[in-house]
């Protein structure tokens, strides 16, 4: 007779996953990916080594995981400001506001999102988030030409020019090696950091000084 998996063996399986999923996610919000031991995440999921790579083919394709839920949550939120009453000069300010306020407030992840070195496959999330981001901030562009709030412009071209200035801009605060001891989480007034950038992306996209 064949082997057939119970009910209750699957909702086992589900919960093992689930919970190395989450102690994964604790661990990269902590210290980043490097700090993602498969042996630490063990420990804390209360499982065997082995039994993560039952539900992953490797460490690479775990941290792939996480990246594409906690990148999706970013975009969702990215997603939700654009989203939002106002036209699109206004809606776009609020957006890049909510983007850089968030990483802000999570140095640890969003460095570990935006910039800390990691594998391919790793970086191959990384550059398709930053494609949606793209493709969400293009939207609101051409709306914006369509509605005379922003210059005639290439959208495209524009919102992948967008992405790439508020990614690099907060590499050096929330990078580790600039930082330090000092958690960026600790200072609460960003809005000086926050708002030129803002200012330096609008700037771009309206033609104007603001």
């Amino acid at each position: 007779m064949a082997y057939r998996e119970t009910e209750k063996m699957r909702n086992r399986k589900a919960e093992a996953r689930k919970r190395i999923i989450e102690c994964t996610y604790e661990c990269v919000a902590g210290g980043g990916f490097r700090s993602a031991q498969i042996t630490r995440v063990a420990a804390c999921a209360g499982v065997a080594t082995g039994t993560i790579y039952r539900h992953f083919e490797s460490k690479e394709h775990l941290f792939a995981e996480i990246f594409r839920i906690a990148t999706q949550r970013e975009v969702d939120k990215v997603a939700e400001a654009l989203a939002t009453e106002g036209n699109a000069v206004t809606r776009l300010e609020t957006a890049l506001s909510q983007f850089a306020e968030r990483a802000l407030r999570g140095p640890v992840m969003a460095w570990s999102l935006i910039a800390e070195p990691v594998d391919p496959k790793v970086e191959e999330e990384r550059l398709k988030f930053r494609r949606a981001y793209a493709e969400l901030f293009e939207q609101a562009i051409r709306e914006g030409i369509e509605e005379h709030s922003l210059p005639d412009q290439n959208a495209r071209q524009s919102s992948t020019c967008l992405v790439g200035a508020i990614a690099e801009s907060l590499v050096g605060p929330l990078s580790p090696a600039q930082t330090g001891d000092t958690d960026p989480a600790e200072n609460n007034d960003h809005n000086p950091l926050v708002n030129s950038i803002i200012r330096f992306c609008m700037q771009g996209l309206t033609g104007t000084r603001r």
